[in-house]
């Protein structure tokens, strides 16, 4: 059986655990507004998106799911 690799690499996780942190202290700001996040969610995408641009491996971006067109 081979060994599945790893889907987040360990520079990720640490981008992502220093956001979470930052979040808990009330010092983690969004983007072009400069809010401060208050949700978890927001602050695990904080983290990811910052790993992508410093070059980690992160998976892509998922994409929005398609509307289906109402049926008359």
């Amino acid at each position: 059986m081979a060994r599945k690799t790893r889907k987040y690499s360990k520079k990720a996780s640490a981008k992502v655990g220093r956001a979470m942190k930052k979040r808990k202290a009330g010092t983690l700001k969004s983007g072009r507004s400069g809010r401060k996040v208050k949700s978890r969610k927001q602050a695990i995408a904080i983290g990811l998106s910052e790993a992508r641009a410093a070059g980690a491996k992160v998976p892509k971006k998922r994409k929005a799911a398609k509307k289906r067109k109402a049926k008359r």
